[in-house]
């Protein structure tokens, strides 16, 4: 089956932005951002997110979706982009996803469940209800009622929390059980895949200089601004690495030191997470991209390999 896409992955600050603008000047593609954090407007510093000054005039989508006080889904994403790649198509360029949210790409080869009918008098209580709820205690439920959707339902704010407990009370099975056993929603895609990747000594040093051009760049400013606009510590966007920590400094409750040695830490935790999930959920055969070869050298593999694809051909 000939590839819907191309989908151009890897860690934090491993060069995929910028490997994906090379990539779609030489295939004439869109890019189509799938990073969940880049989905937020007013959110640019803290999420990399690229500047327009850098995008070499490819058309980019995905980007500036929703306030910072919304959740986008994995789910919807899945609805978008199938969108956009329809479109991009229609107009003869090559569709090209790049972002490090795996469980957006999963979404589109393998696609989530369709969520079960919940009455919506009593999901609207007990959403009410939720909401009144600390997030630790929030955090300590999910734990019991789905504990392999814990983690991922933690790392998203209350919201993912508040949703996760809806399904597991209202449905009598753990969200993560829907995801298993429940059918699919939608037909899956196919995708070519390249994974960039980088030693993890370069990885981290790539880490802490984005930290560094982050907080030099207007991070700080940035969470000022988000905060004096409404925005809650606990918002849906606010939750993010980066975004958390500036908010405990704005607060006085940590320095600046602590501050940029958080954000750091709590990156590259991340970075080793998204390498884990890539090790193991990426669907094979798999485009390898050696973050560390000049850019000619990156971008001719996945070009020679999404034509060979394209064609029918495969590649190894």
């Amino acid at each position: 089956m000939n590839p819907s896409f191309l989908a151009i992955v890897g860690p934090t600050a491993s060069g995929k932005s910028e490997l994906a603008v090379a990539v779609a000047r030489e295939l004439g593609g869109e890019i189509v951002s799938m990073d969940s954090r880049q989905v937020y407007r007013g959110m640019d510093v803290g999420t990399a997110k690229i500047p327009p000054s850098e995008r070499g005039g490819i058309p980019h989508h995905g980007l500036d979706l929703v306030g910072p006080d919304r959740s986008y889904s994995a789910g919807r994403f899945a609805r978008d982009a199938r969108g956009w790649i329809e479109g991009i198509r229609a107009r003869g360029a090559v569709p090209i996803l790049v972002g490090g949210t795996g469980f957006f790409l999963r979404a589109l080869t393998q696609p989530i469940f369709e969520e079960p009918a919940l009455d919506p008098a009593r999901r609207r209580a007990l959403r009410g209800w939720l909401d009144e709820r600390p997030r630790d205690e929030l955090a300590r439920w999910t734990r019991a009622l789905d504990p392999r959707r814990a983690e991922v339902a933690e790392a998203g704010g209350k919201h993912r929390l508040s949703r996760t407990l809806e399904i597991a009370l209202l449905s009598g099975r753990a969200l993560s059980w829907w995801h298993a056993h429940a059918p699919a929603g939608e037909v899956p895609l196919s995708a070519a895949v390249a994974l960039v990747e980088l030693p993890r000594e370069e990885l981290d040093r790539r880490i802490d200089e984005r930290v560094g051009r982050m907080l030099e760049g207007g991070l700080i400013e940035e969470v000022k601004g988000l905060l004096a606009r409404g925005c809650a510590p606990d918002d849906p966007g606010m939750t993010g690495v980066g975004y958390r920590e500036v908010v405990s400094l704005l607060a006085g409750e940590i320095g600046p030191d602590d501050a940029a040695d958080q954000i750091r830490r709590a990156t590259r935790a991340y970075a080793r997470r998204q390498q884990t999930w890539f090790r193991h959920q990426l669907p094979e055969p798999i485009i390898r991209v050696d973050g560390l070869a000049p850019m000619e050298e990156r971008v001719r593999p996945v070009v020679d390999a999404w034509t060979d694809a394209s064609a029918g051909a495969g590649y190894p």
